[in-house]
């Protein structure tokens, strides 16, 4: 049997998806039909809340695409198979639960694109390298990066780290804003911490239907015009009152107790 370019593990509520192709975690249309996969699998996985993204081993997160590959590939392969990532990663920006990108190593090129179409980024300290240094190659990033890095840095800023190519440390990163938080642990216990931090959007501690919902308002909203993105608002808040943990949530604060949600 082939060893799976993703491995996808369940762990009380997250579901990590993890890149492995050594050394780099370079990635292959292969290994997006199989995070494609994995997607539409935590979409229908009630158990599911939160997913956790990562990278095999301590170095690399994800490089970006198989350079060798592409080298090798003609013209109509290379749009298809960018035309396949852009529709992976929407897909994955598009579903109403959590997403993080834990970067556990060097994020650069359509690496980078990965972690951008993911809500929530954190990186271990020192981790390594940040950027989209595509045009080195005489090409732009192709992945979403043109789109997503200016909607996360400004327009100026996007074109400046874009068209010099700059590749940047975790710091740097979480001044830009690319980064949510930065964890200061050894390699080896990344990803526990990570899970850990995860957790905290996982019932009874959260209403993660609730914070499916806010993605999907943030997500599509800023894409809308405010009327139209109001409208959505409203819609989703809606189905959040008829479901239970709204029930749950107003009970226990006139009961001033904790909640109890159970992603309902």
């Amino acid at each position: 049997m082939t060893t799976p370019l993703v491995n996808a593990s369940k762990h009380e509520g997250v579901m990590i998806l993890e890149l492995r192709n050594p050394p780099a975690n370079t990635y292959s249309y292969e290994m997006m039909r199989e995070l494609d996969a994995h997607i539409l699998d935590a979409r229908m996985d009630e158990s599911v809340h939160v997913l956790l993204l990562t990278g095999a081993g301590e170095k690399f997160f994800c490089a970006g695409a198989d350079i060798a590959m592409l080298e090798k590939a003609n013209p109509y392969f290379k749009y298809n198979f960018c035309l396949h990532a852009n529709e992976t990663l929407c897909r994955l920006e598009q579903t109403a639960k959590l997403v993080i990108a834990a970067i556990n190593g060097h994020c650069v090129g359509g690496g980078l694109e990965i972690a951008l179409a993911c809500d929530l980024r954190i990186a271990r300290a020192n981790a390594g390298k940040l950027g989209l240094p595509e045009v080195s190659l005489g090409v732009l990033p192709g992945t979403g990066g043109t789109q997503r890095l200016g909607r996360a840095v400004g327009r100026a800023k996007a074109i400046e780290l874009m068209a010099e190519g700059t590749t940047f440390g975790v710091d740097e990163a979480k001044a830009l804003g690319l980064i949510n938080a930065v964890l200061d642990v050894p390699a080896a216990e990344f990803r526990a911490r990570a899970l850990e931090y995860a957790r905290k959007f996982v019932p009874p501690a959260k209403a993660s239907r609730a914070v499916g919902f806010i993605k999907r308002a943030v997500t599509t909203g800023m894409e809308v015009g405010l009327e139209q993105g109001l409208a959505l608002e409203r819609e989703l808040q809606q189905r959040l009152f008829e479901g239970q943990d709204a029930k749950e949530g107003l009970s226990a604060y006139n009961a001033r107790r904790p909640p109890q949600f159970g992603g309902k």
